[in-house]
């Protein structure tokens, strides 16, 4: 069987397209001067934190994106501030290295009107170990490893409502109530949407604790699940 010919794209705005092209290369970083950039008292004894939780997440955010180490990052961010015009103080690589163990990342998400109705489901991420393409061609060199991300996402927007990422011997079900925990008691749900996985008397606690109903719907759950990650579960 013939392969179909290879599509052509011919590009007719041409000022347009290179506008759009230079303008990936741009780089706008701003900081609010109002965000509370140091930490507020715990209350707890012992010393307490200098930076707040937001803080560190805006340096290990710019660290992700620009794919920086530690000591380069903070480096960054004093840089950043000077050309801001913020006197603000910026932490050692050491405290963002312990910080960063124990950072509870919020994610943001649009406001809904009505009820949620969630789909819950997981899928495994490679973490160690050769690819598809060579472990076929070379054979396997070492032990593959794999870690499981739960996901929670809303069915009418797709947006990640909650997520879990835990070792690959944990198994689904167990993590529904602790999925459950991170959506807003103040959000009300109307349904959860999961696979067999999660037909378990501890699931249909949490699931009626939170005045939801859970319907089975296997096919979609998992068709989400990979879309988010962009890889499927192991065998």
């Amino acid at each position: 069987m013939s392969r179909p010919p290879r599509a052509r794209y011919r590009t007719t705005n041409w000022k347009s397209y290179n506008a759009a092209l230079a303008q990936r290369g741009s780089l706008q970083v701003w900081f609010d001067p109002a965000m509370q950039w140091l930490s507020t008292p715990t209350g707890k004894r012992g010393r307490q934190p200098v930076f707040s939780d937001a803080a560190i997440q805006a340096w290990l955010t710019l660290k992700g994106v620009f794919k920086l180490p530690l000591r380069q990052t903070t480096g960054m961010v004093a840089s950043l501030l000077k050309m801001a015009g913020l006197d603000w103080p910026v932490p050692d690589f050491s405290t963002l290295s312990r910080r960063q163990k124990t950072l509870l990342v919020e994610i943001p998400c649009h406001p809904r009107a009505g009820p949620l109705h969630l789909l819950i489901d997981s899928t495994g991420i490679k973490a160690v170990g050769d690819g598809e393409w060579c472990r076929r061609k070379h054979g396997p060199s070492k032990r593959r490893q794999w870690r499981k991300v739960h996901l929670g996402v809303d069915a009418g927007s797709f947006e990640i409502r909650a997520i879990e990422v835990t070792g690959s011997r944990v198994g689904d079900a167990p993590m529904l109530p602790e999925l459950l925990e991170q959506i807003p008691h103040n959000q009300a749900i109307a349904t959860v949407s999961a696979d067999g996985a999660f037909d378990t008397r501890a699931c249909h606690e949490a699931i009626a604790a939170r005045d939801a109903c859970h319907h089975p719907r296997p096919q979609q759950c998992k068709s989400l699940a990979r879309e988010h990650t962009g890889r499927c579960r192991p065998q």
